[in-house]
């Protein structure tokens, strides 16, 4: 927190005028150089980091789609042996899905999103930053695997069995597993940041009616990042203990099944599609209105059309799966469920017609990009509807005809916008405006190529030319179609390397962009050019979807400081917390400062991932020791800490600190946090049934290995700790504090006496971990019980550590309520345990 000798009232402020209110709130807000930078947690610098990282795994995956394309070019080529071609296809397909596509919509989002609903940041900026680290150290540890000839060569989907320790004996799929794992950290802390900084900390008088619909988009993908995510995340996890222990989870002879990680990787794999898609098209919602001169048709069709395709894509995964022998009526499930989702991205399709066709359209770069978006997507769109078909499905399966597909769905359906987007921002980024010469060579080059790559692919994939083959022999009526397809990349290389090369020049001799340079409607183009570390000076009440258009002297105004929050002399970063339905101002919201404990954590948690790959296991338990001090270290520096907000004085009129409230964002994190641990859990348990029901040599013991007796003291103990929880916590809400630290102590004593339990059922259970899958899942179960039993039991600990250093009580009481959470769902999830492994097997048996 910094301090500044001024006195707290925001008419002081305005006495020594907006310059010094801006100098002011820079000395709050502002970056630091050197060294220091690397504790930057300021969305937009963070934002920036994202997309230039995501940038460089572009070119990475651009090369070795190079080297793909170059040894299909001819017939019998040797320029790559089989085991590299298989590294590269691998590596190209992951660095361009996990290191890129979504990182980079991500980075995107993080930079904008607080700019567009009128704040200063987004809510839990450490985690950001947290976030970004854990991306940046994943993405080189997974690309080194290419430096040592170690990648991975199972397909970005690591199929079992061919992924397994038995077919691929090196470290390639470790590197995958592990890296992914890693990188994945990344994605749901953005996801969980995403969430609630939507639906708490827009401006004062944003409903959500009123949101831009770029929010209502990349609140979609956030939300499906956190339930989507978690069973790939489960998937890894099980296959790396298969391959570096032994336990059979998809090996048919000790009663696992291979098919069950397609099942978690699809899980994953079909919502990621439109966790790419969406994003991208809520730059095309955006991007549309401004060019065409009006607002949007259908502003309600569009958001009833984002909610259902976010919604269906989680049905959809076994469309994947149609050859591996799924029951007929779950594949015809499935092939209308593929086919439905088709219409609400109609609807979006038309709602953009509509607008541009009531319009007046202005043909300026970033919309070249839009009507090369709408043209490849809906050929794509158009393909995935033929592969929805089983018999059609069938017949192309595994062929040129699929990567023609995807292609034209993520590279149409992301990247186009994608590159529309940088471009309408880049006067923002910069103050700069873009060449509208190398942008068009740049666009009609990347168009051209693309379709004459991947259009022809289509029919290389119906004259029947499967997919992930280093070589062909001549003859098969191939040869020329793959000679066009490649000569063709190479034109797309081009374009896309003069797009590179524009954007890199501009920063240095591009034409200074005047304020809102395209009459854009949204709030962001209320900053600086480019915007200040701070974002706005004050804070508006905005009440329209249109600030701009309704009121085009609002610029001017909140940089004079004429509007809310225009106070800096308390030292906090603050900004408004708002009711996430009406907009209505609920309390101030007051952020951490630059930190070094995200990036020490980050390193920590990069440690166990190379300790892990090299099979130093002794080491990465102690790397995890560490990461786990850093980040409880990292939460000590917290509500009424002196780091934080000691004081709570605001100023006459404004609502309380969150931290003196009940219901903060810290609260809500944590609620979108358990979400995506729940949809670990319930993976878990469906990897649990499915196994018990499907695999073909499932071996249940006639008598269960796990002591009910034990496990239910253990839940008595967590369900006491719990209650007493529960009514420390309605004191607080009352205002009352009294034995609140003994009250914290006691119950960290029954957390530890559960773990202390728990571990006694799972140690006496004599499990054969490495012969069944059966004993293996029970041991990633009580597992998973133990190490949310003890990081409960370690956060009240702390809490009562907290309180006694003054930092928690009635006049700050909002921690223990988000801590409750955490044993709420602790205590639902380990009966349900009890119930799935202990119970369930004694009452129906095997």
């Amino acid at each position: 927190m910094t301090t500044i000798n001024r006195e707290a009232t925001p008419e002081g402020d305005n006495i020594k005028g907006p310059h010094q209110l801006h100098s002011d709130l820079h000395e709050i807000w502002g970056n630091p150089r050197g060294l220091q930078a690397l504790t930057i947690v300021n969305h937009t610098t963070l934002g920036l980091r994202f997309m230039v990282t995501g940038m460089v795994f572009f070119l990475i995956g651009g090369l070795l789609a190079m080297l793909v394309r170059t040894q299909l070019a001819l017939p019998d080529q040797d320029f790559m042996s089989p085991d590299i071609y298989n590294q590269v296809t691998t590596m190209h397909g992951t660095v361009m899905m996990f290191l890129f596509a979504i990182p980079m919509l991500e980075g995107l989002a993080i930079y904008m999103i607080p700019k567009m609903i009128g704040a200063r940041d987004l809510v839990c900026p450490r985690l950001t930053s947290l976030g970004y680290w854990c991306y940046l150290f994943g993405g080189i540890i997974l690309s080194f695997s290419l430096v040592l000839e170690m990648a991975p060569d199972s397909g970005w989907f690591m199929y079992t069995p061919l992924s397994s320790s038995e077919y691929s004996p090196g470290l390639g799929s470790d590197f995958w597993l592990l890296g992914i794992t890693f990188v994945e950290i990344s994605a749901l802390s953005a996801g969980v940041e995403l969430v609630v900084s939507i639906l708490r900390t827009r401006t004062q008088g944003m409903a959500l009616h009123k949101m831009p619909l770029f929010a209502w988009y990349i609140l979609a993908m956030a939300l499906m990042i956190v339930v989507g995510f978690p069973p790939l995340i489960l998937g890894s996890i099980l296959l790396e203990l298969e391959r570096a222990v032994g336990m059979p989870f998809f090996e048919v002879a000790g009663g696992g099944d291979p098919i069950l990680w397609q099942h978690l990787f699809w899980l994953f794999g079909h919502p990621e599609v439109y966790i790419i898609f969406l994003p991208a098209a809520g730059i095309v919602s955006t991007l549309i209105p401004v060019f065409a001169g009006r607002p949007i048709v259908g502003y309600g069709w569009v958001v009833f059309a984002i909610a259902v395709t976010g919604f269906i894509s989680f049905g959809l995964w076994v469309h994947h799966m149609f050859t591996v022998g799924i029951p007929q009526l779950a594949q015809a499930f499935f092939s209308a469920a593929s086919m439905l989702v088709a219409v609400p991205t109609a609807i979006q399709v038309f709602v953009w017609l509509a607008t541009l066709w009531l319009g007046k359209p202005k043909m300026k770069l970033p919309m070249l990009w839009i009507m090369g978006f709408l043209i490849i997507f809906v050929c794509g769109g158009l393909t995935g509807v033929m592969l929805a078909l089983v018999p059609f499905n069938w017949q192309v399966h595994d062929t040129h005809f699929v990567v023609a597909h995807m292609h034209y769905v993520l590279v149409g359906g992301m990247f186009f916008p994608l590159i529309a987007g940088l471009y309408y921002w880049l006067p923002l980024f910069s103050g700069r405006m873009p060449s509208e010469t190398l942008g068009k060579w740049g666009f009609w080059l990347t168009f051209l190529g693309f379709n004459g790559t991947f259009l022809i692919m289509h029919w290389t994939g119906l004259l029947g030319m499967p997919r992930r083959v280093y070589s062909y022999e001549t003859g098969m009526g191939w040869d020329i179609f793959n000679l066009l397809s490649s000569m063709s990349s190479f034109i797309m290389s081009a374009g896309i390397a003069m797009v590179l090369l524009d954007f890199a020049l501009h920063f240095r001799f591009g034409k200074p962009a005047k304020h809102n340079p395209w009459n854009a409607d949204t709030l962001e183009w209320a900053n600086n050019m480019p915007p200040s570390a701070y974002n706005f000076v004050s804070l508006p009440s905005v009440e329209t979807r249109h600030p701009l258009w309704d009121n085009p002297d609002l610029p001017r105004t909140m940089a004079e400081g004429q509007h809310s929050l225009a106070v800096a002399t308390h030292g906090r970063r603050e900004m408004w917390g708002t009711d996430p339905i009406t907009g209505k101002v609920r309390e101030i919201i007051h952020l951490p400062g630059n930190s070094w404990w995200p990036l020490f954590a980050a390193m920590a948690l990069a440690v166990v991932c190379i300790s892990l790959l090299t099979r130093l296991y002794p080491l990465a338990g102690i790397a995890v020791i560490i990461a786990g001090l850093f980040l409880l270290r990292w939460s000590w520096e917290n509500g009424a800490h002196p780091k934080a907000a000691p004081d709570a004085e605001v100023a006459p009129g404004d609502p309380p600190l969150h931290s003196r409230t009940m219901d903060g964002p810290g609260l809500w994190a944590m609620s979108i946090t358990l979400l995506a641990n729940g949809s670990f859990f319930l993976s878990y348990l469906f990897g649990w049934f499915y196994l018990w029901t499907v695999s073909p040599e499932w071996r249940m013991p006639e008598t269960s290995p796990l002591s009910l007796v034990g496990l239910i003291l253990a839940g008595v103990a967590l369900a006491a700790g719990a209650a007493i929880l529960e009514k420390l916590v309605g004191g607080l809400r009352q205002g009352k504090d009294t034995g609140l630290a003994i009250g914290m102590y006691c119950i960290s004593a029954l957390g530890f006496v559960q773990v202390a339990i728990t571990l006694w059922v799972l140690l006496s259970a004599d499990l054969a971990v490495t012969e069944t899958s059966h004993d293996a899942i029970i041991m990633v179960g009580l597992a998973y019980a133990l190490l949310h039993g003890g990081l409960g039991a370690v956060l009240v600990l702390l809490q009562g550590l907290r309180v006694g250093y003054g930092y928690v009580g009635a006049h700050a009481p909002f921690e223990p309520a988000v801590v409750a959470q955490w044993w709420r769902y602790n205590l639902v999830t380990f009966w349900i345990l009890v119930g799935a492994l202990a119970v369930l097997p004694r009452v129906i048996g095997s």
